[in-house]
C-alpha cells in the first residue's frame, strides 16, 4: 500500500441518524434502515452500485484516450447484489459493463480489460483493504 502522502485522492463519509454525508458537503442523502422498512432512502446495493460505476467511470474514461478521443462518450452501467450467506455475513456481487460510441467489439474489449486493471477493485485479485475498528470515544 502507498505511503499516506502519496494517496492521490482521498474522502471521508459519516452515515448516522438515517443520513449520509461525505465531509465535503458535496453528498448528502438519506438511508434506507433495515429496523424500518417504511423509511425511504438509498440501500446499500444501491450505494455500491454507485460507487463501482463511478469509480470504473474514472478509470474507464483514463482508458479511453488511448483507444478513441472521444472519451467524454463513455457509459458504465454497474449493477450490485447483496446476499447472506449461511453464517449471516453479507456477501456482494458487482458486475459492470462499459460502453462507449463508435468503438467496435475488440476495442470496447481492450478497454473494459484496461480499466478493470486501473481501478483498486480489479477483478484480478483486488488491490484493496478495508479496516473496521471501534471509533475513539473522544472524537464521537
Amino acid at each position: 500500500m502507498p505511503e499516506s502522502d502519496a494517496w492521490v485522492h482521498e474522502a471521508t463519509a459519516t452515515a448516522e441518524g438515517g443520513r449520509l454525508r461525505t465531509d465535503d458537503g458535496e453528498l448528502s442523502t438519506t438511508l434506507a434502515s433495515p429496523l424500518a422498512p417504511h423509511c425511504t432512502g438509498l440501500a446499500p446495493e444501491q450505494l455500491l452500485a454507485a460507487a463501482f460505476a463511478s469509480c470504473l467511470h474514472h478509470a474507464a474514461v483514463e482508458a479511453a484516450t488511448g483507444i478513441t478521443d472521444e472519451a467524454h462518450t463513455v457509459q458504465v452501467r454497474a449493477q450490485a447484489r447483496l446476499a447472506r450467506d449461511a453464517d449471516g455475513r453479507y456477501r456482494a456481487d458487482v458486475r459492470a459493463s462499459i460502453a462507449s460510441v463508435g468503438l467496435n467489439r475488440d476495442q470496447l474489449t481492450d478497454l473494459a480489460r484496461y480499466a478493470d486493471r486501473l481501478w483498486p477493485f480489479s477483478s484480478d485479485g483486488g488491490r484493496h483493504t478495508l479496516t473496521v475498528v471501534p471509533a475513539d470515544p473522544r472524537y464521537r
